[in-house]
This record gives C-alpha cells, sequence and structure tokens, in this order.
C-alpha cells in the first residue's frame, strides 16, 4: 500500500522586524470568489470578484444550522496586550534549553506550534509558540534576559481567529464561495448530508464509530458513475483538532470531484479505476473543541483513568513503534501517546475500517498542516521502509514539484533528518508524507482567503498520487 500524508498551508512572507506593538486589523479578509461555476480542471479556480477587508470580526453561521459556533472573543484596545505568536531562532544549545523550559512550564498558557514538543527544540531550528496576553510580558522578559531574540509573528491572535469563524449566512453548500470558508463541525455533518442527497450515484456515507464523546465517525465513499472501480484511496483530515485547512480541504476535494465529474477530466478518469473513502474530520471531539472553547486545542478530547489533564494525540496512538522517542507518557503533552496502542476510539475505528478493507486499499493519504517538506517513513528508526524507493519517486513526481512556487525539501521521517516521531498513521500504512507550505505568518491562523489556493495545490497533488497508485495496482 503506497501512502501519503499531504502537510496544507501558505507562505506570504514572513522575516524578522521590529514589533510596533498595539492592535491592528490584519490585511487578511474576506474573498469573494466563483469556485465551482469555473474552474479549471488541474484544480485552479477562477475569481468572479475582488479581495475585500473583513466588514468587522463576528461570527455567524449559515441559518440553516440549529447553533451557531462561536470562538471566545477578546476586546482590542490600544492599551491591552492580546494573544500572540512568537518566532525564535536559537543560536545555541544554551538558548534551545531555555526556550524548552519557558514552553513547557506554563500549561495551556503557551501553546508550542513548531517543533511539535519542548524537546524537540534545538539550536538552529525555528521556534514558534502562541503566548497568552496575561504571559506575554513576563515571557518577553524572560527573552531579554536570556539575550534570545524573538519575533512577533502574529500580534493578534484574535483578529485571525474571528475571519477563521466568520460564515457568510447567505452562502449555500452548492456554492463556490462555501468552500472557501471553514466550517464548524455540525455544518460539516450537514454538508455531508446534503452531499449524498443531493449525489446519490457518487457518494455513501458510512459510519465506521464514534469518538470518546460519542460523536460520529463519518466516511464518504466516492465512486464514478460506472463502477467500475475495484481498488480504492483513503484520505483523512483533521486528526489534529487545530489543523482546520485539513477538513476545509477534505470538502474541496470531495465537492470538486462530484461536481466536475465528466468535466475535469483527469478526476473523472482516475473514478473510473479507484474509489476514494474520505474521513472530513478524524478528530471530531478536539475540532469541535477548537470551535466552542480553545482553537489551539491539537489532541482529542479523552480522559482516561488517573490522568488529570484531556487528550490524547491520536496520530501517535496507532500501533507502529507506539510511544517511542517524539511521543510523551505525560497526558498534559500535546504529544501523549495514550495509555496503549489505539486506545482513543477514533484510532481504533480507522484502523479496524482499513483492516477489514485491506484488501482493496491501495492508498492512504492523511491531511495536515504547517510544514513544507517531503517526508517518507520511517520515523522511529533510520532504515528504510520496503516501499522507500517507491515512495521517493511518488514524492519527486514532476508535476507536484512545478506545482510548488515555494521551495519543498525531500527528506525521510527518520531521525537524523528531522526529529523522532513514533506510532504515527504514515507509519502504520507505510505511508509517504508530504508537507505542503506553511506560512509562518499565519501557522495554524490561516484566513479563509488562502483556503482557494492552499486546496487547489494539494488537490494537484492528491491526483498526482492518485495516478500513480492506479497504475502500479
Amino acid at each position: 500500500m503506497s501512502v501519503l500524508l499531504l502537510y496544507l498551508f501558505r507562505d506570504v512572507g514572513f522575516h524578522e522586524g521590529h514589533y510596533q506593538p498595539g492592535c491592528r486589523s490584519s490585511p487578511a479578509g474576506n474573498h469573494s470568489v466563483v469556485l465551482l461555476q469555473d474552474a479549471h480542471t488541474d484544480g485552479s479556480v477562477s475569481e468572479g470578484g475582488e479581495e475585500k477587508r473583513s466588514p468587522g470580526a463576528q461570527t455567524s453561521v449559515s441559518v440553516c444550522f440549529p447553533q451557531q459556533h462561536q470562538v471566545k472573543e477578546q476586546q482590542c484596545s490600544e492599551d491591552k496586550e492580546e494573544d500572540q505568536v512568537i518566532y525564535v531562532l536559537p543560536r545555541s544549545d544554551r538558548q534551545a534549553l531555555v526556550l524548552q523550559n519557558i514552553t513547557s512550564s506554563y500549561d495551556e498558557k503557551i501553546v508550542l506550534w513548531k517543533p511539535d514538543s519542548p524537546e524537540h527544540i534545538e539550536k538552529n531550528k525555528e521556534v514558534h509558540f502562541y503566548v497568552n496576553a496575561s504571559v506575554i510580558d513576563e515571557v518577553k522578559t524572560k527573552l531579554k534576559e536570556s539575550a534570545i531574540m524573538y519575533t512577533v509573528m502574529v500580534e493578534n491572535t484574535q483578529d485571525l481567529i474571528d475571519q477563521q469563524t466568520f460564515n457568510n449566512t447567505s452562502v449555500q453548500r452548492s456554492t463556490a464561495s462555501y468552500y472557501e470558508q471553514y466550517h464548524s463541525l455540525e455544518d460539516i455533518y450537514f454538508w455531508m448530508e446534503q452531499m449524498v442527497e443531493s449525489h446519490p450515484d457518487m457518494l455513501e456515507k458510512i459510519s465506521i464509530g464514534n469518538s470518546f464523546e460519542k460523536r460520529p465517525l463519518y466516511v464518504l465513499k466516492m465512486t464514478g458513475k460506472e463502477k467500475n472501480a475495484t481498488n480504492a484511496i483513503w484520505i483523512d483530515c483533521g486528526i489534529h483538532a487545530r489543523e482546520w485547512i485539513s477538513p476545509a480541504f477534505c470538502l474541496w476535494f470531495v465537492g470538486h470531484a462530484v461536481q466536475f465529474y465528466g468535466a475535469d477530466e483527469y478526476m473523472t478518469k482516475l473514478l473510473k479505476y479507484i474509489d476514494f473513502y474520505v474521513l472530513p474530520v478524524m478528530n471530531v471531539d478536539g475540532y469541535d473543541y477548537t470551535w466552542t472553547t480553545n482553537r489551539m486545542w491539537r489532541k482529542n478530547r479523552s480522559k482516561h483513568a488517573n490522568n488529570k489533564c484531556h487528550g490524547t494525540d491520536l496520530n501517535r496512538n496507532f500501533d507502529a513503534g507506539w510511544c517511542g522517542p517524539g511521543a510523551s507518557t505525560n497526558p498534559c503533552f500535546d504529544t501523549y501517546c495514550g495509555p496503549f496502542p489505539e486506545s482513543e476510539p477514533e484510532v481504533a475505528a480507522v484502523a479496524r475500517f482499513i483492516r477489514q478493507h485491506n484488501s482493496t486499499i491501495k492508498g492512504y493519504i492523511t491531511m495536515h498542516s504547517y510544514s513544507q517538506m517531503v517526508l517518507f517513513p520511517y520515523s522511529y528508526t533510520t532504515d528504510k521502509s520496503k516501499d522507500h524507493e517507491e515512495l521517493e519517486r511518488i514524492a519527486t513526481l514532476k508535476l507536484i514539484k512545478e506545482n510548488d512556487r515555494a521551495k519543498v525539501t525531500l527528506q525521510n521521517v527518520e531521525g537524523k533528518y528531522i526529529f523522532s516521531v513514533p506510532a504515527e498513521a504514515e507509519e502504520w500504512k507505510h505511508m509517504t508524507q508530504r508537507s505542503r507550505r506553511i506560512r509562518r505568518t499565519y501557522g495554524f491562523l490561516l484566513p479563509p482567503r488562502l483556503i482557494k489556493p492552499t486546496c487547489s495545490e494539494a488537490l494537484t497533488g492528491v491526483k498526482i498520487i492518485s495516478a500513480h497508485i492506479v497504475k502500479n495496482t
């Protein structure tokens, strides 16, 4: 089985410089487009309007839904600090140690964005971390006392959160701009229902289990209208709750495939030979929590006996090199691997479904964000996987490289190149891991106006990988 992990993000440029304190509005705003009425077959789209600044920081969702979702708001004023994201490049082992201590000493008031955990902070490697307003002054003082230079990547995170949670209530699910917005879990459930009702000849909704908080895990099986395919590819999104661009891609992928069936010859031909199982949100509890309570939450929401903290990193709970270097046994860490392999119902449900369909599923793609490299197994050893040559060949396909205007690095997911990451989905299924471009200015708070270019590029990559699987199975 060939497997790919795509990392989604876009880069608008980031330069170290002086930080001017005070609140300001982000330049990103609403983006009026016509996507599904006028789309190119390579996944790019034509714009039907000009970019406009956001009219405000209000959060609203379609009136078709019984509930509205809104992340906690903060009032912005000239004399009040806001939550910020800090960028640091440690120049010595001592500075790296200081950063390790800082980023592990404030519980949820500091959230490490890059790398995944404090122990991965090293000299001459970028460190990005989200800082709650209540400790910003204290953190900056500690950095200055240790002669560590820093830059503010995001001055007011609430501006970006407000943009992400703004939904145009007049937008219907069949229109282009629906796919250029982020959507709550409830919205996504409703979207799945409507898509299956509108395209019963191509889509089937399958329940594969429930989450820790008993939310259903729904997979869309997408087939060509000819029903000739004998093999399939699995795609899951949203394994990490805060990576909102990941579920946005799964919606984009399905929406494009069904609405341009016949018009997009490349996609239509793929569906003639292969089906797709698409799980739009794997971490349903965590994703919902990011909409209602904590935008920076990463794990699921499980609570195991004797644990004082909630959540397990689903991507470190698979039964492959489980809980080795790169994972944590501390339930309060973002990289907590759980009490045992497949302890989390979300992971167990996916693993069970894959095993049940092991004879037909030939590819496994899992969507992530926040990186800019091509990665493939193994992560917990420097040994090459049995699929190494094929995965390297897939990862360097000419069209994928040409599609990326940003620099993309090809690397093994092995300790000597990056860092050890045990028990991940890509290890469990011997997958390739392809990191999509990251916008260092935005991190996990990618504005809605960048959904289109990010997903368009990822769509091209998925098509190419899928074509390779079709030709070689």
